[in-house]
């Protein structure tokens, strides 16, 4: 899987699917030659090539619809003009699969909407709820690592250094709440983060910390650790970062946006707020009062998205679309073994 990939919810959800279809019980071919059925999940021109060898091949091709115009706006240096570009091109990738699958319902009606006549379905990228779990011991190494007193409030976030994932809401969001301490999992290739941000990043303020990209432990450890979870994203296609927190049964607040509509209830299993004031009452909120019952329900909202659960509305996608009536998998498809690009 290629590094940059690794590093993100795409390299999640790869490793999801691998994982998923253990747990189901459907066989994964350990060679390119036994694949009845190849994943892919990216959208780089080598993905393209791997998709066509796979229809010239005879083998059934699912698309994974992880990117879309719209969240590849207000990332990197220059995304924003080649946004269409991007759009034309991510439509060839996808019309190359005989089937797609999107996290939500809401990346569904954007990828209709760009005119792709396969079927689309939406499917969660699932959470590993055995992993990802509520660990005092956990959470008590995660404070010691970043030596935060027991009596201190602690606020983490997830994602790359990008004007889209709320960077520049999350360090006004600190400026304005100097008893709290804020922490950043996650980074970026530096030559692609715009200057601004770059900018902005080196002049927070002392009670911030850009911890950079951590392995799957170090970030359960934080989501137990922690006294909240914001995701200040303004776009995404489901993110995976939400469901790992409420798993991990932390109070988490995300931006009030659509891709959350239907399934992620205000109030319910998390706090939504649109604006810095109204993320910061939130927090005020949160860290102030027994938050038991939105974290158990929360919980059980990941729950729902399990790997299994995952896995097995999976298969019966594999069932209604013919795909194969004894799914086989390639591995080498997602882990990139060939050099193709299968993730």
């Amino acid at each position: 899987m290629r590094r940059n990939v690794k590093k993100s919810g795409v390299g999640s959800a790869v490793q999801h699917q691998e994982q998923m279809l253990k747990e189901t019980g459907a066989p994964i071919a350990t060679s390119w030659k036994e694949a009845d059925v190849v994943h892919i999940n990216t959208v780089f021109p080598d993905s393209v090539l791997a998709a066509w060898a796979a229809r010239k091949q005879g083998k059934k091709v699912v698309y994974y619809g992880h990117s879309t115009m719209e969240d590849f706006r207000n990332s990197f240096i220059g995304s924003n003009l080649a946004a269409p570009l991007f759009r034309r091109w991510i439509c060839r990738c996808y019309r190359m699969g005989d089937v797609i699958l999107t996290p939500t319902e809401y990346s569904r009606k954007l990828l209709k909407g760009y005119g792709l006549t396969a079927p689309i379905y939406s499917l969660t990228n699932g959470v590993d709820t055995k992993f990802f779990c509520a660990d005092e011991s956990a959470g008590k190494r995660f404070r010691k690592r970043y030596r935060i007193p027991e009596e201190k409030k602690v606020v983490i976030s997830a994602g790359h250094l990008i004007r889209r994932k709320g960077i520049f809401d999350f360090l006004e969001l600190a400026s304005k709440m100097p008893d709290i301490i804020f922490i950043w999992f996650g980074g970026g290739n530096r030559l692609l983060i715009p200057p601004d941000v770059g900018r902005a990043v080196k002049a927070k303020t002392q009670n911030v910390i850009f911890a950079g990209f951590v392995g799957a432990q170090e970030l359960k450890e934080a989501y137990c650790g922690a006294d909240a979870f914001i995701h200040f994203s303004y776009e995404e296609t489901e993110g995976i970062v939400v469901l790992e927190a409420l798993a991990c049964k932390v109070p988490v607040i995300v931006r009030r946006i659509p891709v959350y509509d239907g399934w992620l209830q205000e109030e319910v299993h998390v706090q939504k707020a649109s604006e810095t004031e109204e993320f910061q009452c939130c927090i005020r909120e949160l860290v102030s009062r027994d938050c038991r019952k939105l974290t158990e329900r929360g919980r059980k909202l990941a729950e729902e998205h399990s790997i299994y659960n995952t896995g097995m509305q999976l298969n019966v996608i594999y069932q209604s679309e013919k795909l194969a009536l004894s799914p086989h998998i390639s591995k080498e498809n997602l882990e990139n073994e060939k050099g193709l690009s299968y993730d």
